[in-house]
């Protein structure tokens, strides 16, 4: 269970592991042997958490993590032993019945009160996400991937879209077509709000890291398409409200900050989207794709692009207006010496 909170415009990591005794995530370990590799470019920080008590009597283990470019993440885990029928009945519960952003969220500022220093420009609210991840390590008979989504596909489909209803064939196809298998004996099939992963702990390792960060992703980007919507509302109230030259005159001054919001959401984006690399490992990078467009990474990403886009023609807009009337008052006040000079000229001649 991962829910995740956009607390801030960025967190200091170093000052963080300073205030809090926490360690930092090492690098994920791929699938293969081979000479390729997934890296952060500044590692998480990672601390436990108190287990999360549910109604149901369930405790759920736990852990934060904190990510420079100001996403906290918290990582509950419950371990399960079952038939099909007992986990799809606990993926509905756990994605419709319980409301875990509310309960994550107070230990969230409980342990944040001991690292505020540590936060660059804190958001008064968060934006949060949540996402749930069912990984299954053994199954009865050790099937093959090719097997297990041959005989199970309707209930990984449920697990995946969290219904204990019978799906359609249709809808069982939607969801089955977005799945993924590096070896004969893992798959991981990605939704938007709930992931499957058939895979050894290791193994699944990189597909839940992954995850996390496609969903960090994807609320970094809802933060900035709300910034943009409010600055481009703000722009548009101002050149609605504002008429005639002296109007004109003052755009000078919203120009400027429009565009100095504009390289910071620029900057922002940039850090957040290039938070990590995939060297030379191409299984990672089409999952990280697949789970990003499951999720609507990319749709955010395009809102964010053209609203910058939009805001970088309106600040040129604005700046060629306030030209315009720079010009326009220079050329009156150079008439005006004019008039001045010749005023004096004709004074000054003999009658």
């Amino acid at each position: 269970m991962l829910i995740q909170f956009d607390v801030c415009e960025e967190l200091r990591l170093d000052l963080l592991r300073q205030q809090i005794s926490a360690r930092t995530v090492q690098q994920p370990s791929m699938k293969h042997t081979a000479p390729a590799y997934v890296r952060y470019e500044r590692p998480p920080v990672v601390e436990p958490v108190e287990p999360l008590a549910l109604e149901s009597g369930e405790r759920l283990g736990g852990e934060i993590k904190y990510y420079d470019y100001g996403v906290v993440s918290v990582v509950f885990q419950l371990p399960f032993a079952g038939d099909w029928e007992s986990l799809v009945r606990l993926a509905s519960r756990w994605v419709w019945d319980i409301d875990f952003a509310s309960r994550a969220e107070p230990i969230v500022r409980r342990m944040l009160e001991r690292a505020s220093t540590a936060m660059v420009k804190p958001y008064t609210r968060w934006l949060s996400e949540d996402y749930f991840i069912f990984h299954v390590r053994e199954a009865e008979g050790a099937p093959t991937a090719a097997a297990l989504i041959r005989d199970r596909s309707l209930q990984i489909a449920q697990v995946v879209r969290g219904d204990r209803l019978e799906l359609s064939v249709g809808e069982c196809n939607e969801v089955m077509h977005s799945q993924v298998s590096y070896y004969a004996n893992d798959v991981a099939v990605i939704g938007w709000n709930a992931a499957f992963v058939y895979d050894t702990t290791a193994g699944a390792e990189t597909s839940i890291q992954l995850l996390e960060y496609a969903n960090s992703q994807l609320l970094e980007f809802r933060h900035y398409d709300e910034l943009l919507t409010g600055i481009l509302d703000g722009v548009y109230d101002i050149l609605g409200h504002r008429r005639g030259f002296f109007a004109r005159w003052k755009l000078a001054k919203s120009a400027r900050n429009l565009h100095t919001v504009l390289l910071e959401v620029t900057e922002l984006t940039e850090r957040a989207d290039n938070a990590i690399k995939f060297l030379s490992d191409m299984f990672a990078a089409r999952f990280y794709r697949l789970a990003a467009a499951k999720v609507g990474v990319p749709d955010y990403k395009d809102l964010v692009a053209r609203k910058l886009r939009t805001a970088e023609e309106l600040y040129h807009s604005m700046v060629e207006q306030f030209n315009q009337s720079r010009g326009f008052f220079l050329e009156v006040i150079v008439v005006l010496i004019l008039l001045i000079e010749l005023l004096f000229l004709f004074r000054g001649q003999p009658s």
